[in-house]
């Protein structure tokens, strides 16, 4: 029996996301005997190596297009050969797209968007948010294979080591649809939020949406990028990409500077892992400031134009 993670690529390399499944899966694998395994399509030799070094025992492999009815059906076919006990997906958007259709393809249950996995009594557990991010579940499944998606930075990649394992080169399944082919892959226009030395987030305080502008200048001069509170996103003032939060992107910069943002459980849940969190509101007892490590109460209008002035004062005096 084996603990199962989807090696996801982005471009030519594995998504990062799959090294954390795969250091919190070790932990799971030797707590409850099981073999870490790994299953990645549409990747060379070379990425089940590194697989292995970070601690797959086994690493099937695909070499067909990472499209998702191939993959679904890949997936599906080794999970019923293999019969594994647990089977990880990183909470990314194509992760998101897959895991259900793998489920379903299983006849299984799928715990989606988990922050942490523990083996508890021996039982596997997934913890997510619920009711908006007020709770953390705790869930015990019980169809098999046990299958969740799990939400990216939330967990310790694993080490790379000089160890051994076995490379399975698998056949595609007979039953991969004809009637899906990939024409053209056209790179859509969107933002590395979740990878984001820092981020500049605005919210409810900010009056146009023509303000983030001004959230754009600050995060250029930081060298950062913009995020955004819910509402405004759901306001239509900037997509979807750019949300963090509990049903957006869960982030972990080294810089937070939340402006105009009160702190809802909904909003902490995605970023409240920051190294550091400045805070500008002009509430004083707005939530957030009970976790940023330097607050300003005051009016944004007035405090961001003078950050700005400031940094491109000291930019224009180290040209």
């Amino acid at each position: 029996m084996g603990l199962l993670i989807f090696a996801e690529m982005s471009g030519k390399e594995v998504h990062p996301v799959a090294f954390e499944l795969l250091g919190r899966g070790k932990e799971i694998a030797r707590e409850l005997s099981l073999t870490l395994e790994a299953v990645v399509c549409g990747a060379e030799d070379d990425v089940a190596e590194e697989l292995i070094k970070h601690g797959a025992e086994n690493v099937y492999l695909y070499h067909c297009e990472q499209e998702i009815m191939m993959c679904k059906e890949c997936l599906s076919s080794l999970a019923k050969e293999i019969r594994p006990e647990i089977f990880l997906f990183g909470a990314t958007k194509f992760g998101r797209a897959l895991a259900p259709r793998v489920a379903a393809a299983l006849n299984t249950g799928l715990t989606a968007d988990c922050t942490d996995l523990r083996v508890e009594d021996g039982e596997f557990i997934q913890i997510r948010p619920a009711f908006t991010g007020n709770i953390l579940a705790h869930i015990k499944t019980r169809s098999t294979p046990k299958m969740s998606t799990v939400r990216y930075r939330v967990m310790k990649p694993a080490e790379r080591e000089d160890r051994e394992g076995r490379t399975i080169r698998k056949d595609l399944p007979p039953n991969i649809p004809g009637s899906f082919a990939l024409i053209k892959r056209e790179k859509m226009e969107s933002i590395d939020i979740q990878n984001a030395d820092v981020i500049v987030s605005g919210g409810r305080g900010l009056k146009n949406r023509e303000d983030f502008r001004m959230l754009e200048t600050l995060a250029y001069l930081l060298g950062g990028v913009v995020g955004s509170s819910r509402p405004l996103v759901d306001d239509g003032w900037i997509s979807r990409d750019h949300q963090v939060g509990f049903s957006g992107n869960t982030v972990k910069p080294r810089i937070y500077v939340a402006i105009g943002i009160s702190g809802s459980p909904q909003h902490l849940a995605g970023m409240r892992n920051s190294e550091m969190i400045v805070a500008i509101n002009s509430d004083p007892s707005a939530p957030i400031f009970r976790y940023a490590d330097y607050g300003i109460v005051g009016d944004l209008y007035e405090i961001v134009p003078e950050l700005i002035e400031k940094l491109e004062k000291n930019e224009t005096s180290h040209e």
